[in-house]
């Protein structure tokens, strides 16, 4: 691993995530033997918006039984289950090996381990071949990847002809300080927020057109706004992304709701296609 990648796996790795879902889990009446996609929904879905920002995109790609998708950064698991829902055959790769680990017994534990399997990998050295997907998802990830023009060449290649490559990214969309730590990044080093124009550029250099883009930034808003609103009612429910995050949590969820309250930054839809 690069220096680069050994920080941010040093980031991403909590030492005890499985023991302290499972926990949080069973403590909330659920069997964990036996789970659902909806009982994790709070915990897996590591970006703003959670389960209904993946909703909202896998909506727009047209997904069908039998699909072969790949999900770059895929953490604990969630988005791809949820795109295992449509039918689809997900592979999930991610450079954190606990994140791999956790997402693949909890894939288990819901019965869909023949629909969805996670690897370590680096998104800028994917061991498929060429032609292997019809569709790549990047949720929350880019903000982690420097070179973003080569991990897309790198996803190109991996897709067939007219494949679709969706991505839902915090972007840059202002100018102003990026105050850390974030969720993505505990320091300015390992951290390359761009703007969509930036990323617009890597994806023409790669070979994709696009198809579609949005600015997500009131659904964001709107999203932090909402969990305030709990916060004060009661407080976070029993499993949630606070498990994942750790004890840095709300620091970190406050940095990006500030960032993204002030105009600095948003989440931002833009699906592309192979040319």
């Amino acid at each position: 691993m690069t220096n680069v990648e050994t920080r941010l796996t040093e980031h991403y790795s909590h030492g005890g995530l499985e023991a302290t879902l499972l926990t949080a889990l069973a403590v909330a009446g659920k069997d964990v033997e036996r789970l659902s996609p909806a009982d994790l929904m709070g915990a897996d879905e590591f970006h703003v918006g959670g389960a209904a920002a993946t909703k909202a995109l896998a909506a727009q790609l047209g997904l069908k039984p039998g699909m072969a998708v790949l999900d770059v950064g895929s953490g604990l698991g969630g988005p791809a289950r949820q795109m295992a829902g449509f039918g689809c055959r997900v592979t999930g790769i991610d450079l954190t090996p606990e994140y791999v680990e956790v997402a693949n017994s909890l894939t288990r534990r819901m019965g869909m381990a023949g629909q969805v399997e996670f690897r370590q990998a680096n998104a800028d050295r994917l061991e498929f071949a060429d032609g292997s997907f019809d569709g790549v998802t990047l949720l929350h990830v880019g903000m982690n990847i420097a070179d973003k023009a080569g991990v897309f060449g790198a996803i190109h290649k991996a897709l067939k002809q007219g494949g679709f490559f969706a991505i839902y990214d915090v972007m840059r969309m202002g100018e102003g300080e990026i105050a850390f730590p974030m969720p993505w990044s505990g320091e300015p080093q390992t951290s390359f927020v761009e703007t969509p124009a930036d990323y617009r550029t890597a994806l023409a250099a790669a070979g994709f057109g696009i198809a579609a883009e949005r600015d997500r930034g009131d659904f964001a808003r709107d999203f932090f706004a909402q969990q305030r609103a709990r916060q004060a009612d009661g407080g976070a429910p029993p499993v949630s992304l606070g498990l994942v995050l750790g004890i840095t949590g709300p620091k970190k969820i406050a940095n990006l709701a500030g960032a993204i309250g002030r105009g600095v930054l948003a989440p931002y839809e833009i699906i592309a296609r192979k040319v």
